[in-house]
């Protein structure tokens, strides 16, 4: 059945010469994966160009039940950037968020409120024009909602531990694994808990705590998730941002 929807690109795989396989988070269906033909002539319906690392597309595509890769019919950009893929630092973070959210955002149904908050965070980051350093940061932490995984932050006291694997914090120091954080680290996890894009630029961080801190949210999402792999842009973006 052939279906109009806005779609969210995640991952490209190339297939064969003439194909790629591509996987983006769509309106209507959730994650789905499509075959992609590579055309030579710059006139095709669907031009490869449109699947860059989260880039919003407009599609219409077979979804027949019968099959898990579905063949686009024709697709267009539905919000050009003007930032994100010439910024080095903003690439770098869209490099790092699609390779998360191909890991993470699994379901093939519709969640039109997670794909609206998708949508807002990528227009947002591409239309701002300084203070972004801790953009990832607080997506991460505010798409745990959407996955079910939201830390339980209430009860916290100055000196208290957090326990990455129970998530929540504790006045002492667990003693059955070592998937914790102190308390200094701890303290600073309730600031990021408090920022949200128009207001994260007033909180002060270092680069060393700014990484710190994403170690501790990619280790979090390591121990609630299974089969959640080490990400090769992880290093590019530390580096990048060092």
């Amino acid at each position: 059945m052939l279906q109009k929807t806005l779609g969210i690109v995640l991952h490209t795989l190339k297939y064969k010469d003439t194909s790629m396989i591509v996987d983006i988070y769509t309106e209507v269906v959730g994650r789905a994966s499509f075959m992609v033909s590579v055309p030579r002539s710059r006139k095709a319906a669907v031009r490869p160009v449109l699947f860059q690392p989260l880039a919003l597309v407009e599609l219409e595509a077979d979804f027949r039940s019968n099959t898990s890769i579905y063949k686009i019919k024709e697709a267009k950009s539905f919000y050009p950037f003007s930032t994100l893929p010439y910024d080095p630092y903003k690439s770098a973070i869209a490099l790092f968020l699609s390779e998360f959210l191909y890991r993470v955002v699994r379901e093939e149904t519709e969640n039109r409120p997670l794909f609206a908050y998708l949508q807002h965070s990528i227009i947002w980051l591409d239309e701002c024009r300084a203070g972004f350093t801790n953009f990832h940061l607080v997506f991460l932490m505010r798409l745990s909602r959407f996955l079910g995984l939201y830390p339980n932050l209430e009860n916290y006291s100055n000196g208290d531990y957090f326990d990455l694997q129970n998530a929540c914090f504790t006045s002492l120091r667990p003693q059955l694994h070592s998937h914790y954080i102190g308390p200094e680290e701890s303290s600073r996890l309730t600031m990021l808990m408090r920022m949200n894009y128009e207001t994260m630029h007033l909180f002060t961080m270092n680069r060393t705590e700014r990484a710190r801190c994403l170690m501790i949210m990619n280790e979090y999402y390591r121990l609630h998730l299974p089969d959640f792999p080490i990400l090769k842009s992880l290093e590019v973006l530390k580096e990048l941002f060092d």
